[in-house]
């Protein structure tokens, strides 16, 4: 008897703790109390070590916000003397998102930029090594996965060659996200002259309690010219090569003008908080002719950043349509709401996911946010080619696209970086794509989709329980 009481206080104490300290964050505590009731003591230990919330007044932040101030003001400096700030505003339009993309969190709208939209991985992947080959001074390169594989290995060969060449490159990658990628492949590029850094190293993060806030990111700069973002890892999937998904589809930019110095800044933030060395030598931030006449900014986003205040703005300022493709739909309450409320108002919405998913748990969770959200008259595909991983949100005359998905991990836990694009023709590119996937896809009919099996539902429900974790 004495040892059922010890186990109920004890059920009951790790409860308290997660309610305490969860108690701003409801649909998460939920989340956490349910996997506290199945697993109790190994869901406590999970939630101590990778539960706890990013402290927006971590000391080291604060240190590389200072360190990094004096040339995030010398590069603002220099993309206003390239257009007046009224002029921009004027450019991006509606007025909840002019104050929203001028706040000081936010990276300045950068002009006189040209970019090139990529559907798939190969088109990407020869673009981003024809710009590496022909690097004079260096390459800054960030991802989130690298794959010891046959792309993996094209990719390790050639930095080898242009870090024997006399080209500085530098390579950053996520200690989760390449966890399997073998010692000597790293060895193999150190040896070569190749400087790496590791964001967030396995051991010292978990016990950091810090292993859940992963960084994202998939950067490439070259000489200061280009940059490219978006959707695309290093790895024989992303050309399609993995059986059980097949084709990939994703959305990957090349982008040349002024745009490409807040993509070097994002890593020279990056390449500080993982080496502590500062990267801000004029030769990593040339001044250059213009390039072209887009209007590009870039979305620098974290935990101690979010996205999600911008995406919620995005979704409420759009009067005419929002498109959406993503991986993982997992919204936050307040995207949920802003989706539902556009609808309902006229809007033109539609989203495509995927029909064949790389994670089941957060598909299930996904199609219970259809279910809602299809009662509302949000047109929902299933994308039937393959995979689809391009993250696109495209709202009236204004898109955003690049490495976040629209879940909580994207919104809240990982370090991300996206591009807003204000211009007609990349807009358009982006519909079209949009609409090109839309042939390939099915839609969700409500009245079918209602009828699917009882146990796909339960399946749904638990899923979406833990979807504040997704």
């Amino acid at each position: 008897m004495l040892w059922i009481i010890s186990a109920l206080l004890l059920i009951i104490g790790q409860m308290a703790i997660v309610l305490i300290n969860e108690y701003c964050r409801p649909q998460k505590a939920v989340a956490w109390l349910a996997i506290l009731m199945v697993f109790p003591l190994i869901g406590f230990a999970a939630y101590y070590f990778i539960g706890k919330e990013y402290s927006r007044v971590d000391p080291a932040r604060c240190k590389t916000n200072r360190a990094l101030a004096p040339l995030k003001e010398k590069l603002a400096d220099r993309c206003a003397q390239r257009l007046p700030p009224e002029t921009v505003r004027q450019h991006v339009g509606d007025e909840r998102m002019q104050a929203m993309l001028h706040n000081n969190l936010f990276l300045p709208i950068a002009v006189c930029n040209q970019t090139t939209v990529y559907t798939e991985g190969t088109e990407a992947f020869a673009a981003m090594f024809e710009s590496i080959s022909l690097a004079k001074v260096y390459i800054h390169i960030e991802f989130y996965i690298i794959r010891d594989d046959e792309i993996g290995k094209r990719f390790q060969q050639l930095l080898i060659r242009k870090s024997r060449e006399g080209v500085n490159v530098r390579l950053l990658y996520d200690g989760i996200g390449c966890l399997r990628l073998r010692k000597t492949y790293l060895r193999e590029l150190k040896d070569a002259g190749v400087e790496i850094g590791c964001f967030a190293p396995p051991v010292p993060a978990f016990l950091n309690k810090r292993i859940n806030y992963r960084n994202h990111r998939k950067i490439v700069v070259v000489d200061g010219e280009v940059g490219f973002i978006g959707g695309l890892n290093v790895g024989d999937e992303y050309l399609g090569r993995k059986a059980e998904i097949g084709y990939w589809r994703d959305t990957h930019f090349r982008i040349k003008g002024d745009a490409v110095l807040w993509i070097q800044y994002t890593f020279a933030r990056d390449w500080f908080v993982v080496k502590r060395q500062l990267l801000d030598d004029p030769v990593y931030y040339p001044v250059r002719p213009a390039q072209g006449n887009e209007f590009v900014q870039m979305i620098k986003s974290g935990p101690d950043e979010t996205i999600l205040e911008l995406i919620f703005t995005l979704i409420v300022s759009a009067k005419k349509r929002i498109y959406i493709e993503t991986p993982y739909f997992i919204p936050d309450p307040a995207v949920f709401l802003a989706l539902k409320t556009a609808a309902m108002r006229g809007v033109d919405v539609r989203v495509i996911i995927p029909a064949v998913p790389d994670s089941k748990v957060v598909y299930w969770a996904s199609l219970s946010f259809v279910q809602d959200l299809l009662q509302a008259g949000i047109r929902f595909y299933r994308y039937q080619k393959g995979f689809i991983h391009a993250k696109v949100v495209i709202c009236d005359e204004t898109a955003c696209s690049g490495s976040a998905n629209l879940d909580m991990r994207s919104f809240i836990g990982q370090f991300e970086i996206n591009a807003m694009f204000f211009d007609g023709q990349v807009v358009n590119r982006l519909v079209a794509d949009f609409f090109r996937d839309l042939g390939e896809s099915e839609e969700i009919v409500p009245a079918e989709f209602e009828k699917r099996p009882k146990s796909q539902k339960r399946k749904e429900i638990f899923a979406r329980l833990l979807s504040p974790l997704f």
